[in-house]
C-alpha cells in the first residue's frame, strides 16, 4: 500500500512538473481587462448636494460649515459645508439661536442608524442646507454654532 501511495504521489508530482512555468502563470493570471481607447472621467459636480435634518442619527457631532449665505430677503440662511457619503454621514439637526446682535447655526451631523453595521467610504461631499430664521437677518452676525464652546 505505501508503495501505491509513494507512486501516486510521484506520478503527480512528475505531471505538475512536466508543464512549462510560462504555462503554469498564465493559466493562473487573470487576463487583463480591456482598455479604453478614451480615458474616463468624472468630473467633480459644481453644486453642494442639498440636504434636509433627518432626525434619529447615531454619534451625533457638531460639524462646521464654510459658507452661510443670506436668502429669500434674509429670512433663510443658506449654509455649506465639507462631509461624508449618506447613510454613513447626514444630517442629524440644525440648531438656530437668535438675539438682536447674532444668529448662531450649529449643524449636528451622525450616522444614519441603517448604517449601523455597514462599511463606509472616506470621502468628501460638499453639502447645503437651508434654514428658516425667526426674523430677517438684516445687521445681525451669523455665527458658526461648531467654532464656540
Amino acid at each position: 500500500m505505501t508503495a501505491t501511495l509513494l507512486a501516486g504521489c510521484l506520478a503527480l508530482v512528475a505531471g505538475c512538473a512536466s508543464e512549462q512555468p510560462a504555462q503554469r502563470v498564465a493559466a493562473t493570471t487573470p487576463a487583463k481587462p480591456p482598455v479604453a481607447s478614451e480615458p474616463v472621467t468624472t468630473a467633480p459636480t459644481k453644486k453642494p448636494e442639498a440636504v434636509k435634518p433627518q432626525g434619529n442619527a447615531i454619534n451625533v457631532r457638531k460639524v462646521r460649515w464654510t459658507k452661510a449665505k443670506p436668502v429669500a430677503k434674509g429670512r433663510q440662511v443658506q449654509l455649506t459645508w465639507w462631509s461624508g457619503v449618506e447613510p454613513c454621514t447626514v444630517l442629524d439637526r440644525v440648531k438656530v439661536t437668535e438675539t438682536s446682535k447674532k444668529v448662531t447655526i450649529t449643524l449636528y451631523e451622525g450616522t444614519a442608524p441603517k448604517a449601523r453595521n455597514m462599511a463606509c467610504i472616506m470621502m468628501a461631499i460638499e453639502k447645503t442646507t437651508t434654514v428658516k430664521l425667526k426674523k430677517p437677518l438684516g445687521e445681525r452676525k451669523l455665527v458658526d454654532g461648531a467654532k464656540t464652546k
